[in-house]
């Protein structure tokens, strides 16, 4: 006890150690620890973010499970806002890769929803323009692929494109999109009407008019109560225009 061996094999004891090298290795722990303290905490940037790769290599890389794949890629990528301790806020993750992760995860699965879910009800409500810009314009994008699937997302984006981007026109071109495209007889009423309330807040009163009117000749309303609700709208326009 209390000796330790040299390396040439003869025991010495602790005492023999001269008082210098303790002070000298007690410095050097207390530097050390004083370092680490002073460095700042590791921050997350927006660019950590990388580019999504091929698609082609993905499907390669699946193993013939391209639909788990997406799956994993999608929980991996909502969880990128928290690496090993370390938060990034969602307003700073860049939008542009962001955009490309979501394209790319919904290539290997196009029949799921949830990569449209998230770009529409949660990056496009991000506080940040360029965001919500760039994934209102990414649903849009995606609508037009399987408008009948994807209608709800590209009706969520023109409600934001309304209310906080404040750009009526980007609203009333995804209204119209959602009005010409999506075609399947189930979709609800409000989702086609959507474009007639818009040119009216924008004051185009006489399109509006002309719209419902073409809706209601078309025959594609179906329910009494929205020809009913159709056709009182279509007397408030036409009182309007003769003020």
């Amino acid at each position: 006890m209390g000796y330790f061996k040299s390396l040439k094999g003869r025991d010495r004891p602790l005492s023999a150690v001269p008082r210098l090298v303790y002070i000298f290795l007690a410095f050097a722990l207390i530097a050390q620890m004083l370092f680490h303290a002073s460095q700042p905490r590791p921050v997350a940037r927006a660019a950590d973010l990388p580019y999504a790769p091929k698609t082609e290599f993905l499907h390669i890389a699946s193993l013939g499970e391209p639909v788990t794949l997406s799956k994993v890629l999608m929980l991996w990528l909502q969880a990128f806002d928290y690496q090993s301790g370390i938060s990034i806020r969602f307003m700073d993750l860049d939008p542009v890769r962001l955009s490309q992760w979501l394209g790319t995860i919904l290539e290997l699965d196009p029949d799921s929803n949830y990569p449209l879910v998230a770009a529409s009800q949660m990056y496009a409500d991000i506080p940040r323009k360029e965001t919500q810009r760039i994934m209102s314009e990414f649903v849009h994008e995606q609508f037009l692929k399987k408008p009948n699937k994807r209608w709800r997302a590209l009706g969520h984006i023109a409600i934001l494109a309304k209310h906080s981007l404040n750009d009526l026109p980007l609203a009333l071109k995804y209204a119209k999109s959602l009005a010409n495209y999506a075609t399947d007889p189930n979709i609800p009423g409000w989702a086609k009407q959507m474009q007639f309330s818009l040119l009216e807040d924008m004051g185009e009163l006489e399109a509006a008019r002309i719209y419902i009117g073409g809706l209601l000749a078309s025959g594609e309303v179906k329910t009494p109560q929205e020809i009913h609700l159709l056709e009182e709208r279509l007397l408030e326009l036409e009182k309007k225009i003769k003020k």
